[in-house]
């Protein structure tokens, strides 16, 4: 099997473990939905640059990470687009009085309160235009982590009847990590691609893959996805 992007964080027991018990695939459904999580200006910036020098303007940056996942992204939504499935967009909220979920810290902010820094930070939400949301397609503002958490996701795939989401965006560990376990806990057969999926840190990027991997998601390469959306297209006649 090819090496995972996990496999060098894992001990020796890990690795037996694995092997004792198998894997077995959550398996794809019949409906597909493609969930697209915060893919907004807050974690890329203006440009691509390493997370060091990144977070001195945008704090939540995501570093190169962020930038290198942009072609598999555009690949995939166009691959759904053609296939006819539902695209959902999830964004955060903005600033409306209602309490955060990070009640008490402020994740990745900063005091910075410069007319440029406020600038930066008006725009945060905004979903970069690589892959930005055509006509139909729906943009979810959430205010958790996840984003089934207080939105109206679940009433929408329900209304279309969907029973697969595939899922990508950022942060691995953080918002797609949650958003994951909210959809297996809706019975939805979750299926996360690889490249499609960001983090700040390499470690627990990697080992939220292997555990969403283990538990509650099929963690796959993107060409594996582009092929069963070509079926999903072909049997729609699209």
């Amino acid at each position: 099997m090819a090496e995972r992007v996990w496999d060098k964080f894992l001990t020796d027991q890990d690795r037996s473990h694995v092997e004792l018990g198998g894997h077995k695939q959550v398996g794809f459904g019949e409906k597909p939905a493609l969930l697209l999580i915060d893919l907004y200006r807050w974690v890329f910036g203006d440009k691509p640059q390493p997370i060091m020098e990144a977070t001195k303007e945008w704090p939540s940056s995501c570093g190169l990470a962020a930038w290198a996942a942009i072609p598999a992204l555009q690949t995939l939504l166009q691959a759904a687009r053609n296939a006819g499935i539902p695209v959902v967009h999830a964004t955060g909220r903005e600033d409306d009085g209602l309490a955060g979920w990070s009640v008490g810290r402020e994740i990745y902010g900063n005091s910075d309160r410069s007319p440029e820094s406020v600038e930066r930070s008006n725009r945060r939400f905004d979903i970069i235009d690589e892959v930005a949301p055509i006509d139909g397609e729906p943009v979810i503002r959430k205010s958790s982590p996840s984003a089934f958490w207080g939105t109206p996701l679940m009433g929408h795939l329900n209304a279309l009847g969907v029973d697969t989401i595939i899922a990508v965006g950022e942060s691995t560990s953080g918002c797609v990590r949650a958003s994951v376990l909210d959809g297996c806990t809706s019975r939805f057969r979750m299926i996360v691609v690889e490249e499609g999926v960001f983090d700040r840190h390499e470690a627990a990027h990697a080992i939220n893959l292997f555990d969403m991997n283990q538990k509650y998601a099929d963690v796959l390469p993107l060409a594996d996805v582009l092929e069963y959306l070509g079926e999903v297209g072909a049997k729609q006649g699209n």
